[in-house]
């Protein structure tokens, strides 16, 4: 029910052998398999992290009553206890990745004496029948649009196939370090990265290339997190060219084809201040901007727990 990608051993996959100290968890009841736990150590197996390498983890479950999701949390902190485990941080995604709508495993958590370590505050697009995305954007967003697609018949915006993700990833990533350089980071993924993900999952990814003149000049990255959320992983222009407005062209055109092929958001990510010392902060100028395109805010929450030295 609250499963995505990041959850599958075939994303997990793509970390080199020995990067991580995976330690994954199935829960049953009888022979009923009822939760998956993607997880592992860190700090020499003080700590349990989940997710460990990917973006989302803690506990994936089916539509579980409140009984049945007590019992997982409880067989959990038996089995952490015997490991002499010290911490828990536990990352699930927000509930817009829920076709059904139910807490109860947070509760559990919650019950048992987790608390609420952080929260961001990331922002998503909910896809509406019978409308367009870009109807509910922002006038100046539309404005935009419209203007850059009327005055500029050089540009164009390439759907890559899956047959050229190789292709696409090669044109794009260059872009994608441009960017991140200009303000001192660097991708998550490196480029080969990118490639093993893409032999290993085939389907995870969605790219759209803006060109000018056939030169790919910015691009958005999709990870097709499960059936109901796109999450757009990477969303990057050359900076020389930010005067056709190649990032608006990318959500008008993200949004349509999220809609088209029945997704129910658009996750676009966190917004914090990373230079800040709170990472709770928000990033205010980068947040205005998303709500542009009639984004809203989800919380992004990692739940702890300490069992003592």
């Amino acid at each position: 029910m609250n499963g995505t990608v990041f959850h599958t051993q075939q994303f997990l996959a793509y970390h080199h052998e020995g990067r991580f100290q995976f330690h994954h968890m199935l829960f049953y009841e009888g022979k009923k398999l009822v939760a998956v736990l993607a997880g592992g150590f860190r700090e020499n197996g003080r700590i349990y992290d989940s997710p460990l390498g990917a973006s989302y983890g803690s506990f994936v479950t089916g539509d579980i009553s409140a009984d049945v999701a007590l019992a997982i949390v409880r067989s959990f902190e038996s089995y952490i206890r015997g490991l002499n485990v010290q911490e828990v941080y536990l990352t699930s995604a927000p509930v817009i990745y829920q076709p059904i709508l139910t807490q109860n495993l947070d509760f559990a958590l919650l019950y048992h004496g987790f608390s609420y370590q952080r929260h961001y505050i990331s922002h998503a697009i909910e896809m509406r029948d019978g409308v367009f995305p870009f109807e509910r954007f922002q006038p100046t967003a539309r404005k935009h649009i419209r203007r850059v697609l009327r005055e500029h018949p050089e540009l164009t915006i390439e759907e890559v196939n899956t047959d050229d993700m190789v292709r696409g990833l090669k044109e794009f990533y260059p872009i994608l370090l441009e960017n991140k350089s200009k303000f001192n980071a660097k991708p998550t993924h490196t480029l080969e990265e990118l490639l093993k993900l893409n032999e290993l999952l085939p389907d995870l990814m969605k790219l759209f290339l803006v060109r000018i003149n056939n030169e790919a000049v910015a691009g958005s990255l999709l990870f097709l997190a499960n059936s109901r959320v796109a999450i757009i992983f990477y969303h990057m222009l050359r900076y020389s060219f930010d005067e056709y407005k190649p990032i608006y062209l990318l959500m008008d055109r993200v949004t349509r084809w999220s809609q088209e092929n029945n997704y129910s958001f658009v996750d676009i990510g966190v917004s914090q201040d990373t230079s800040d010392a709170n990472p709770m902060t928000p990033a205010l100028s980068l947040i205005r901007f998303k709500e542009k395109f009639d984004s809203r805010g989800v919380l992004r929450s990692t739940m702890w727990k300490s069992y003592g030295a």
